[in-house]
């Protein structure tokens, strides 16, 4: 009788203890791979195919046609090559004709083609592509220094900045002035050189 009442005792003087079983983790965020990176959701993704804008080097003249591109974030920008020989090099706005960043901007490298006896339209059997990685004005121009083509105004523009003074007919003025000889990088980079996908497009 003793026993039984110091155990109802204790259990009116310590509280029950009571033992909870760990809350199960969360489950990890669904994974997406793009470009060989994984990146936790939600992530951007491009719709398939996405936008080219197609932009002729040298046509009717030593210019970019279109030298003034509008394009969203994730399009791509494609270059296609008449004769005789021309490229596409990326300057930052207030040095044209010069290589922007040695490590980052893009060099598509030359692209010789020969001008048919006929006078029909041709282009090279390869384009350059750039993609559009932000919003960010994107200046270039043609390091073809035998006709010094980009002192001639053969330069351009991905998304210009309508709202500011620096515009495309700045950008050109002052190609105008450089007094040297136009640089290129090393190597070509900063973009994908590959073939023609349509060899007809911007004719």
């Amino acid at each position: 009788m003793l026993t039984q009442s110091l155990l109802l005792l204790a259990a009116a003087t310590f509280p029950a203890m009571v033992t909870a079983l760990p809350a199960p983790a969360p489950a990890p965020a669904p994974q997406h791979i793009s470009a060989g990176h994984w990146h936790a959701s939600p992530s951007n993704t491009w719709t398939a195919p996405r936008t080219t804008h197609t932009v002729v080097a040298g046509r009717g003249g030593l210019r970019f046609d279109p030298d003034n591109v509008v394009a969203e974030v994730g399009s791509v920008v494609e270059f296609h090559f008449t004769p005789l020989n021309h490229s596409v090099v990326e300057a930052a706005f207030d040095a044209p004709c010069v290589p922007k960043d040695a490590a980052d901007s893009f060099f598509s490298g030359f692209f010789p083609v020969t001008r048919p006896t006929d006078g029909s339209a041709v282009q090279s059997a390869e384009v350059f592509q750039i993609e559009v990685r932000d919003d960010k004005p994107v200046w270039f121009y043609c390091a073809q220094n035998a006709g010094r083509h980009c002192q001639s105004g053969m330069v351009g523009v991905v998304n210009q900045r309508f709202d500011s003074g620096k515009t495309l007919a700045v950008f050109k003025g002052k190609a105008a002035e450089v007094l040297g000889q136009s640089g290129v990088q090393a190597q070509v980079q900063g973009g994908w050189r590959g073939a023609n996908p349509n060899p007809q497009s911007g004719f």
